[in-house]
C-alpha cells in the first residue's frame, strides 16, 4: 500500500501552508486590504527601473530552489509508490 506515503506527503503540505499562513497573519500581510486596490492608480514617483539588489537576487534563487525542491519530492514520491507498490 502506498496510501501511507501520500498522506504524510499531503499533511507536510497542508502543515507548511499553515505555518505559512500563520506567519503571514503575524507580520501583518493581511491588513490593509483597502490599500491594495488602489496600488495600480498610484503615479510611481521613480520611473527608471528597479535595480536588483543581492537580496533580491538571493530572494529568487532561494525561491527557485524551494519550487525545484517541492517538484524533486513530488516525483521521488510518486516513483517510490509505484515503485514499491
Amino acid at each position: 500500500m502506498y496510501f501511507p506515503y501520500f498522506i504524510a506527503y499531503m499533511g507536510i503540505g497542508i502543515t507548511l501552508a499553515v505555518v505559512v499562513f500563520i506567519w503571514a497573519l503575524k507580520n501583518g500581510q493581511f491588513n490593509d486590504q483597502q490599500r491594495a486596490r488602489f496600488l495600480p492608480l498610484e503615479a510611481e514617483a521613480d520611473a527608471g527601473g528597479a535595480k536588483s539588489s543581492s537580496m533580491g537576487r538571493l530572494e529568487t534563487y532561494v525561491l527557485a530552489f524551494l519550487a525545484c525542491a517541492g517538484l524533486a519530492a513530488s516525483a521521488a514520491v510518486l516513483i517510490f509508490a509505484l515503485y514499491f507498490s
